[in-house]
C-alpha cells in the first residue's frame, strides 16, 4: 500500500510539472476582417495593418495643450497606433473594393489587406471594381505586387481631379520634399499598370458608380478626395477615407487639420459638413485610419462630435421565403 501511494504521489507530481510548463506565446492576431450589413449590401472591413504616428507633429489648427489633453483623455499619446482599413462591398451584383492599403510602400506592420481579403472568403479575381478615396500611397499601394495587378479583373476608378493632380508631371515637379516626390512616383507606377490594360477610369464629382454605391466629393485632404456612400433599405454608410486621422482629437475638434492636407481650410469645412449630416441622420460611418474595423456612429455634441464604435455582432442571416 505504501509503495502504491508513493508511486501515485510521484505520478501526480509529474503531471503537475507537465501542466505548469510554460506554453509558447503566439504573438499573432486573428485575421483582420469584420463583416456587417447595410440593408441588403454586405460590407467587409479589411485590415491592412497598423502604424505609429505622433499627432503633435502632424496636427495643425489645434493648440498643443489641447492635443495633449485630448490624447491623454483617450489613453493615448504622444504616439498613437493608427489602422489602415479598406472596405469590400458586395452589392449582390458587384464586388467593389474601396482602397487597397499600402502594399510594400510602408514596411512590415502594414501591407496585409490582400491576405485578409482572402481570409475573409473572397478571392482578388472576384473583385469587379476598385474605388480610391484618394491617391496617397497608403490607399493605392496594394493595387500591384512587383509590377503586376493584384486584382486582374477589376476596373480602377478615381475622381478626375485626383487623377489630374497625382498623375501630372507638372505637379510632380513642384513637390518640395522627398515624401511628396515618392507619393507622386508611387501613384504613377501602380496606376500605370491598370492604365496599360485600359482598366483605369475617372469620374467627375457626385456619381452613382454602381447601384447602391455613390461617390461624394469631399475635396480638401487632397485635390480630388472622395467619400463613398453605401445605401440600401433606408440604411446608409459613409466611408470617409482620410477625412479623419486622429480620432481622439478630430472628433471633439473637427477644425483640427493635418499638416499634409492639400487645402486645410477646405478639409475642415468638408469634415464639419459631412460629420453633421451623418450624425443628424444616425448613419454609420467608416474611415481608413480609425481603429479597426473603423466603423461606428457619431453624434453631435455642443462642441464637436463623439464616436461610438460598432458593436461586435453576427452577420444577419437571410430569411428563408
Amino acid at each position: 500500500m505504501k509503495l502504491s501511494l508513493i508511486a501515485f504521489t510521484l505520478g501526480a507530481l509529474g503531471m503537475l510539472q507537465v501542466a505548469s510548463a510554460a506554453a509558447p506565446q503566439i504573438k499573432k492576431q486573428a485575421p483582420g476582417y469584420y463583416r456587417f450589413m447595410v440593408g441588403d449590401i454586405e460590407v467587409t472591413a479589411l485590415l491592412d495593418g497598423t502604424f505609429s504616428m505622433k499627432p503633435g507633429d502632424m496636427l495643425a489648427n489645434a493648440k498643443p495643450a489641447e492635443v495633449t489633453r485630448l490624447l491623454a483623455q483617450a489613453y493615448e499619446g504622444p504616439a498613437v497606433i493608427a489602422s489602415v482599413n479598406g472596405f469590400l462591398i458586395n452589392t449582390g451584383t458587384k464586388l467593389v473594393l474601396i482602397d487597397t492599403g499600402t502594399g510594400k510602400f510602408m514596411g512590415p506592420t502594414v501591407g496585409h489587406l490582400l491576405e485578409n481579403l482572402k481570409e475573409s472568403g473572397y478571392q482578388p479575381e472576384q473583385v469587379d471594381e476598385i474605388y480610391l478615396t484618394h491617391m496617397h500611397s497608403d490607399h493605392l499601394g496594394g493595387l500591384t505586387t512587383d509590377g503586376k495587378k493584384n486584382y486582374p479583373n477589376a476596373v480602377l476608378r478615381a475622381d478626375r481631379h485626383e487623377s489630374e493632380f497625382w498623375l501630372s508631371d507638372a505637379e510632380a515637379a513642384k513637390a518640395s520634399n522627398p515624401l511628396m516626390k515618392s507619393m507622386f512616383g508611387n501613384a504613377k507606377s501602380v496606376i500605370g499598370v491598370y492604365q496599360a490594360d485600359g482598366k483605369f477610369q475617372t469620374f467627375d464629382g457626385e456619381t452613382e458608380l454602381v447601384p447602391g454605391v455613390h461617390a461624394h466629393s469631399a475635396y480638401g485632404h487632397t485635390a480630388g478626395h472622395t467619400v463613398y456612400t453605401i445605401e440600401s433599405k433606408s440604411q446608409k454608410l459613409w466611408l470617409f477615407g482620410d477625412m479623419i486621422h486622429v480620432a481622439a482629437v478630430q472628433f471633439p475638434n473637427p477644425a483640427a487639420t493635418m499638416v499634409f492636407d492639400w487645402n486645410a481650410k477646405l478639409a475642415a469645412s468638408e469634415r464639419m459638413k459631412d460629420f453633421t449630416q451623418a450624425a443628424k441622420a444616425n448613419d454609420l460611418i467608416g474611415a481608413a485610419h480609425l481603429s479597426f474595423p473603423g466603423v461606428g456612429h457619431i453624434r453631435k455634441l455642443a462642441s464637436g462630435f463623439a464616436f461610438t464604435p460598432l458593436a461586435y455582432a453576427p452577420v444577419p442571416l437571410a430569411t428563408a421565403n
